[in-house]
């Protein structure tokens, strides 16, 4: 299904409460999963084929995703997009995995020119509201406009890219699979499609004051983000040699959240679900956990926790295609 809105005329549409973080189908990533990030335990009840991500919980870490963003990578995407054969036609961005659109939303005003955005979600509630909340115009004022597109990272190709100036997508490497980034740095390669896909946990987190407990949750949850076939923490090294194997130029750059006393909400809510998946993965964890968990929700509420939360942003420059330098 494709449908074409100009982001400026889109009314308001509400998404319907999704599960948060259920386990990925054995075959074929739904491109839903973007934006599930670190501490959404999966949700035994939520069918394979059904599952998606609360747009609470998407809108929730929003700001704390903008703010923590690789800015740098910035630069030499600009100059590669300046160099595109048809540039003045304006940019054609995939942004894999949607979610509610906060991608577009942050990157859209920092590019200059017309852009047409395609989002591509399993979830047709997500692309609802990620269409109806889409940024209406570029940095300088160009036109921003939407299309959408149901359907599977797996089977994206080279094909499907034709046309793409950039492909995006936020928290999407670590829940997939070997094969799928594989999948995912052919397409682009095989468009000559540069890639920014950011948000990619990194396996590590910091919190204090620090508690005993602390390096058990972290080892148990990054077991967690590896179960089946998932690369969890892995995915970013897994992603650059996909990219560099194919000649691409990959750069990669750490996009931290640092969460204070400012972030109270999304703290608590990042710690449950990091102590929900930590404790699914190893159930003798829970006696524990459990007061632990409430000594670092008493200690968020209080104003005297602080946590890191380490991710890596990714850049792959392909070999331009079409004479483009």
């Amino acid at each position: 299904m494709s449908t074409t809105t100009p982001a400026a005329t889109t009314g308001a549409e509400s998404a319907s409460t999704a599960t948060t973080g259920a386990e990925p189908a054995s075959t074929g990533t739904r491109l839903s999963l973007a934006g599930r990030g670190e501490g959404t335990a999966a949700a035994p009840s939520a069918p394979p084929e059904e599952h998606g991500y609360a747009p609470q919980w998407l809108e929730l870490r929003e700001p704390a995703d903008a703010n923590a963003r690789a800015a740098d990578l910035l630069d030499p995407l600009r100059i590669r997009l300046a160099n595109l054969p048809d540039r003045a036609k304006g940019l054609v961005v995939h942004d894999l995995g949607c979610g509610t659109g906060s991608m577009g939303r942050w990157l859209a005003p920092l590019l200059d020119g017309a852009q047409q955005w395609v989002l591509h979600d399993h979830d047709a509630d997500l692309l609802r509201l990620a269409t109806a909340r889409a940024p209406r115009a570029a940095g300088d004022g160009s036109p921003v406009t939407v299309t959408t597109l149901r359907g599977d990272l797996g089977r994206l190709t080279a094909a499907d890219l034709e046309g793409a100036s950039l492909v995006t997508a936020s928290a999407l490497l670590d829940v997939l699979t070997r094969d799928e980034i594989a999948a995912l740095a052919e397409a682009c390669v095989g468009a000559g499609c540069p890639a920014l896909l950011t948000l990619s946990v990194a396996g590590r987190v910091e919190l204090t004051p620090s508690d005993p407990l602390d390096a058990e949750m972290a080892e148990a949850f990054n077991a967690h983000q590896r179960r089946g076939d998932l690369l969890g923490p892995d995915a970013v090294t897994v992603a650059c040699e996909a990219f560099s194997e194919r000649g691409a130029t990959v750069r990669v750059h750490p996009s931290p959240w640092q969460l204070g006393p400012e972030h109270a909400e999304l703290a608590q809510e990042w710690l449950r679900g990091w102590v929900g998946a930590a404790c699914e993965q190893r159930p003798e964890l829970a006696e524990r956990a459990e007061a632990y968990l409430e000594r670092r929700l008493e200690q968020c509420a209080a104003g005297d926790l602080r946590v890191v939360v380490h991710h890596s942003d990714v850049l792959a420059l392909p070999r331009p295609t079409g004479g483009a330098s």
